[in-house]
């Protein structure tokens, strides 16, 4: 696998979430989520992660429907990483993420109960299985 360090984003309109994967373990951890106004990021703190991670690549959660089908998120998110591809040249992937949500929920209820499910928590323990499914595909289609 050649993309060693990656970074994920679960796009929302009022909150992104964020997190940091490293290929070698197959893991990713969450950082702070951003705010959005309407879908627009502060691209001065998306600029410094890029500084400051250096991914190898992008990736971004692809919101469909349940049945496979787009729905004008996905749009939105799309547009975003082009908008990241088009302003600091990394490369960029996106990744179905039809059930993070649910399973980030879940995943932070078993770590602390309902105290942990503040909003930007859950965006980017939603960004992290983002990041784990795009590793979980590259495993299959490398």
């Amino acid at each position: 696998m050649s993309s060693n360090t990656i970074l994920g984003f679960d796009f929302g309109t009022k909150s992104i979430g964020v997190a940091i994967g490293q290929a070698i373990t197959g893991s990713a951890q969450p950082l702070k989520a951003l705010k959005a106004t309407d879908g627009t990021p502060d691209w001065s703190l998306i600029e410094a992660l890029i500084k400051e991670w250096q991914p190898d690549i992008v990736v971004v959660g692809l919101p469909l429907n349940m049945d496979g089908t787009e729905q004008e998120m996905t749009q939105r998110a799309r547009k975003f990483a082009n908008r990241i591809h088009g302003r600091f040249g990394v490369p960029i992937a996106t990744q179905d993420e039809r059930l993070t949500t649910a399973d980030a929920k879940a995943r932070l209820f078993e770590y602390g109960g309902y105290k942990a499910l503040s909003k930007g928590q859950v965006d980017s323990v939603s960004a992290v299985l983002i990041i784990e499914s795009y590793f979980e595909n590259q495993l299959y289609t490398d």
